[in-house]
């Protein structure tokens, strides 16, 4: 027996516990592993797909009839409307309609002139795409007549222009010593056209650069396919220039189909972030955030279609010279955008 009294119960003292003193100081909230994060895919270069398929994408046959009638009749209500208006006028106050008289016919002369400019500018990036047919047919042939012919119509298109003066007197110079088809093409591509690839290469880098920082920093899906856009035409359209084919805006946007016609049919727009890493560094592209990552696959993407421009708008192929290498233009034109320290991790 128990010699506590009854109805009471033992006392208890303090418990004491014994630590490990194995275990070592606590692990601090910086060596916490990471969270997991959900399995999400990673950048795909959104803004670009959707800008390359709208360009690419041609109406139908029925939609071009629509909008050919549309505006045929349109022009024809808003002339009828003007004649009647200016009639009118003429008859109530003849002063004030010959003033609007002579104000409608230099509107239409400035629109003859903006027409005859778009001829014009189509005109010249066809003659641009036919001295590209006779480079290749001279090569396939070996025909050294017809190699100089093409030689002497490439130094008139370039003509008057100061970028190429050295490369045209050396061309005159060397082109009687070379007697084979493709060594005169060649030399050609080699005095004529290396500064213009230069140019063509930094115009692609430009714009894959601003390209990835306005997707990068532009929250808005729209906004971002709306800037993808503009600056792949603005990109062609300089691309075209410095080769030669001046192109008006209608100019442009047929030549901006064709290139963006040709990535969609090869599928060099359907690729991700697998073209960064070679240039970024295995994994880096994972760890920066979504949207500065698919800034990063957009700016990829808007090099490719600007090795695609300078492939379609160059009067001659690639013989001597190297095509540029679309992760070349990546590395010098992107890799300056990731932070150093992200470059690290």
């Amino acid at each position: 027996m128990s010699d506590l009294p009854p109805n009471k119960a033992p006392r208890q003292g303090p418990i004491l516990i014994d630590l490990d003193e194995d275990q070592g100081p606590a692990a601090s909230p910086s060596e916490a592993p990471p969270v997991p994060e959900p399995d999400l895919p990673g950048p795909q270069g959104q803004a670009m797909t959707t800008a390359a398929a709208l360009a690419a994408r041609r109406p139908s046959k029925l939609a071009r009839w629509f909008w050919a009638l549309a505006g045929t009749l349109l022009t024809t209500l808003i002339s009828i409307a003007a004649w009647r208006f200016v009639t009118d006028l003429i008859a109530s106050v003849p002063l004030l309609g010959l003033a609007v008289t002579v104000l409608i016919a230099l509107f239409v002369l400035v629109a003859l002139a903006i027409v005859v400019k778009e001829l014009a500018a189509i005109s010249r990036l066809a003659k641009v795409d036919a001295l590209h047919r006779a480079a290749d047919a001279a090569l396939a042939a070996e025909d050294l007549k017809a190699a100089r012919k093409l030689v002497a119509d490439l130094s008139s298109l370039y003509a008057g222009r100061e970028d190429t003066r050295w490369g045209r007197q050396r061309l005159k110079e060397r082109g009687e010593e070379v007697f084979d088809a493709a060594g005169l093409i060649g030399l050609a591509e080699t005095e004529l056209l290396e500064p213009l690839d230069r140019a063509a290469r930094r115009e692609v880098e430009a714009a894959a650069r601003q390209v990835a920082t306005v997707t990068a920093l532009v929250p808005l899906a729209l906004a971002d396919v709306i800037a993808a856009l503009s600056s792949n035409i603005r990109m062609i359209r300089r691309i075209a220039e410095i080769y030669g084919g001046r192109s008006g805006t209608l100019g442009s946007w047929r030549l901006t189909r064709a290139v963006m016609s040709h990535l969609v049919a090869t599928g060099a727009v359907a690729i991700g972030d697998d073209m960064l890493e070679p240039v970024l560094g295995g994994g880096l592209l994972g760890k920066l955030s979504r949207r500065f990552g698919e800034g990063m696959v957009n700016g990829a993407l808007t090099a490719r279609v600007g090795v695609a421009a300078i492939e379609v708008c160059r009067p001659l192929p690639f013989i001597r010279r190297k095509r540029p290498p679309v992760r070349d233009i990546i590395r010098t034109a992107l890799a300056g955008l990731v932070m150093k320290d992200g470059s690290k991790g």
